[in-house]
């Protein structure tokens, strides 16, 4: 018996049915894999720098970049809730791809062309900076539309519910995201270098040509690739699941009902919370069960999106102040050569990198002996193990800067070296968390909807992002009222960033501790209990 929850139908080309043994599989998977590689190289070519380029050629104060890159990576991270609707809703995933590409594109050509505007005066100056920045944001716009998109279109490559389609979408979150750590490595070595020893136009405009190369490549796979279509009426799923929450609260007077039959709930959707958010049976007066029961598996992800806020907080950091902190220790590995400080980036992806496979291929196996899980361990303890250890990477960040400042005292500077540790350990972090985040949403939302699913999962980092931009500009305005000095002082040997990350590592303390709290209670989806 066909699930009435199950409303996609496979195709090969849109519109044309597909036959079992039509493609997708790893076939189509590993290009995708490819082309994610080209865009990560893309995108880190530029974001991994950008506090170098705002408090250098710009001429920003280290706070004003801090808060310009929390506000861009902000925007960046939810977009995709836009584009997630759009292409769920009305173009389709592969359409929004290509779209977004095209505008991803323009951007990053249009950044390299501001890097070249020359600034002998005040108003060409003021043109470059606008350039720059209308540049940044066409970025982040086809950013928003490519990242969720294209991760969930890959991920619809396994179709199917069994344990094998199961096990070969978890295996694809890991070696999509060791692909983009390769990139990621390589962009930190070759784009980083580039632009602050030859030229930032230069240095802008290889990204831009990895961007091309990405295109191409996914188009290539055209003919290989598996899709799917909706063919569960005309209403698009997001506006069935709207009704719903609008129909429960236009009868929240009304009783509770109380089926005669409530095995049907779990016969219409592979779900077994249906006991969850009782008040949005309510809308059952005008909304069948289906769509009563995909709105609960979509409210009951709230509360886990609000416990990792905090974790997104933190990881903005290696992005603007690890970096700053770096540019003014001893980069020095031999007469004349300096590594450039957002390079120190790459120990997180040199970390990944050897990281993934062992996890993949050793600890998940071990872990499904133990636990007879056939992830090896869930989806939320693979997800808090990243933000315990995210909290352990801002206490060693805190202890570094306190070694650092009292140096500084005797005018003697420390090896950047000794940024590795916080880096290594938020590499670790992000191969249980960012992994263990996209494959949650990707799994546990209506699979009408993952395009939403996975931008969820980013406006997590959007808010952090935003969250990290208002925590700086409270505190510095604070601290510099109150102590003369703010903790976010352009000389970083006057400032106290050492108190700001011991501030966070209290902060995701709590916040761990409510994440526990609701991941003990969540309720999973029946398609990842085998």
């Amino acid at each position: 018996m066909a699930l009435a929850g199950d409303e996609l139908g496979n195709t090969l080309l849109p519109g044309k049915p597909a036959v079992r043994c039509s493609p997708g599989g790893w076939k189509s998977a590993r290009l995708i894999i490819f082309v994610e590689m080209a865009e990560q190289f893309a995108f880190y070519g530029i974001s991994s720098n950008l506090i170098t380029y705002l408090t250098g050629p710009l001429g920003e104060s280290t706070a004003a970049a801090a808060v310009n890159i929390n506000a861009w990576g902000g925007t960046v991270s939810f977009l995709p809730l836009l584009w997630g609707f759009v292409a769920d809703s009305f173009l389709g995933r592969f359409r929004t791809i290509i779209i977004a590409s095209l505008l991803y594109i323009l951007g990053l050509g249009l950044l390299s062309f501001s890097a070249m505007v020359p600034s002998p005066s005040q108003d060409s100056n003021q043109l470059q900076v606008t350039i720059f920045f209308v540049s940044l944001y066409l970025i982040a716009l086809g950013e928003g539309g490519y990242t969720p998109c294209l991760k969930v279109f890959g991920a619809d490559q396994f179709v199917g519910n069994d344990l094998e389609k199961s096990k070969a979408k978890s295996s694809f979150f890991n070696w999509l995201m060791f692909g983009s750590c390769v990139s990621i490595l390589l962009t930190r070595l070759v784009s980083n270098y580039i632009q602050e020893n030859l030229s930032w136009s230069l240095g802008f405009g290889i990204p831009g040509a990895s961007m091309l190369l990405a295109l191409v490549l996914f188009l290539l796979g055209t003919k290989t690739y598996r899709f799917t279509t909706e063919r569960g009426g005309n209403k698009n799923p997001f506006a069935r699941i709207i009704h719903v929450y609008m129909e429960a609260i236009k009868n929240r007077r009304q009783p509770d009902l109380d089926f005669a039959n409530p095995n049907e709930t779990l016969l219409l959707l592979a779900h077994q919370g249906s006991k969850q958010f009782r008040f949005l049976d309510r809308a059952a007066i005008s909304c069948d069960l289906a769509e009563i029961e995909k709105a609960k598996a979509v409210l009951k992800l709230v509360p886990i999106w609000m416990s990792c806020l905090v974790y997104a907080v933190v990881c903005s950091q290696p992005y603007t102040f690890f970096t700053k902190q770096g540019s003014i220790m001893n980069r020095s590995v031999s007469p004349g050569l300096l590594v450039p400080a957002a390079t120190l980036q790459c120990v997180t992806s040199i970390i990944m990198v050897a990281f993934i496979p062992i996890y993949d291929r050793l600890l998940v196996p071990i872990a499904r002996s133990l636990t007879q899980n056939h992830l090896g361990i869930t989806m939320l303890q693979r997800i808090g193990t990243g933000i315990f250890l995210s909290i352990l990477a801002m206490v060693v960040a805190a202890l570094v800067e306190t070694k650092r400042l009292q140096t500084a005292q005797d005018d003697v500077k420390m090896s950047v070296w000794w940024l590795a540790p916080q880096y290594a350990i938020y590499g670790i972090s992000y191969v249980f968390t960012l992994i263990g985040l996209h494959e949650f949403f990707y799994d546990q939302v209506p699979s009408e909807l993952r395009s939403i699913g996975m931008a969820l999962n980013a406006s997590i980092y959007g808010v952090g992002h935003f969250l990290s931009s208002f925590m700086i500009s409270v505190i510095d305005k604070v601290t510099r009222q109150s102590c003369q000095t703010s903790w976010f002082d352009n000389d970083l040997n006057k400032a106290h960033l050492d108190y700001f990350y011991w501030l966070l590592a209290f902060v995701s303390s709590i916040c761990f501790a409510s994440y526990l709290w609701f991941a003990k209670s969540y309720v999973y989806n029946r398609s990842t209990t085998f």
